[in-house]
């Protein structure tokens, strides 16, 4: 081959595909730059909708800016005749044989985005998952961590999650204190409620709609039942709840209240008879 046949064909191939990489070259660029864009805008977006958690709005923003950078690939190489719909097929098949292979990595994607879409918890709550509980310190989407009472690092996977029953402390912003106490048949019982009513009026924690209750509950074999509920502030429910026992146990002790103490006894069977010969 001379240099005339070499350079015909070099103007042949700059005549035929030289405005087609140029404007692969502008798509390219235009995606890049429209993909970017979106991208902030939609972090922008889901940043003022305060209902948003935080990972959501990352997750919503890298999914359109993936989005869009798809597509201009895709637009880039119809630029150059490559058959896009057999590209796609192709893909289509390959993203069904990765999604059987990862079919339990998908699984907790897919309750990592229904748990980030109906948010039954966001981070800073105190949740109790299953038996395992503690404050949810991050929210991805195949893992949630939570920070244990003794702030061990857990990570349960978001099928666990969304798959089990969910008890969000922090969900309302008032909690209501429960406390049984069984008091022996021998006190007046008009002033052991006056006595317990007393000792919650002079903490100033306890709601005062629902105002709180201070009730005989039942009456007992050995002792009356005394039911106490108070609505406090979901912050102060177990600060309160350990003042008001260590409190009412000193009251108690001061003007002498004799709390029952019920007793369970044990019966061993008798001996089994030796059977007739």
């Amino acid at each position: 081959m001379d240099m005339h046949e070499i350079i015909r064909s070099t103007t042949t191939l700059l005549t035929v595909y030289g405005l087609k990489l140029i404007g692969a070259v502008v798509i390219l660029i235009v995606g890049w730059l429209a993909s970017s864009w979106a991208g902030r805008a939609m972090m922008r977006l889901s940043r003022r909708a305060s209902k948003l958690d935080p990972t959501l709005t990352t997750f919503l923003a890298s999914f359109v800016r993936w989005a869009i950078l798809a597509f201009t690939i895709i637009a880039v190489l119809s630029q150059f005749g490559v058959e896009t719909t057999s590209l796609i097929a192709v893909l289509g098949a390959a993203s069904i044989a990765v999604g059987l292979a990862l079919q339990g990595t998908l699984s907790h994607f897919a309750s990592g985005v229904m748990l980030l879409m109906f948010r039954p918890f966001k981070v800073g709550d105190d949740i109790e998952v299953g038996v395992n509980a503690g404050t949810v310190r991050a929210i991805t989407l195949f893992a949630t961590e939570l920070a244990m009472a003794d702030n061990v690092q857990l990570f349960l996977p978001n099928g666990m999650v969304w798959g089990a029953a969910i008890k969000n402390f922090s969900a309302h912003k008032t909690r209501r204190v429960e406390i049984t106490v069984n008091v022996g048949y021998g006190n007046r019982l008009d002033a052991v409620l006056a006595m317990i009513r007393d000792t919650i009026a002079a903490d100033p924690r306890p709601l005062a709609k629902p105002e709180p209750q201070v009730v005989a509950g039942a009456l007992g074999d050995l002792a009356v039942q005394v039911i106490i509920r108070v609505w406090v502030n979901s912050v102060d429910y177990l600060g309160f709840r350990y003042d008001l026992v260590a409190r009412l146990k000193q009251r108690f002790d001061d003007e002498g209240v004799q709390l029952a103490l019920i007793q369970h006894e044990l019966h061993n069977p008798p001996p089994a008879r030796p059977s007739p010969p």
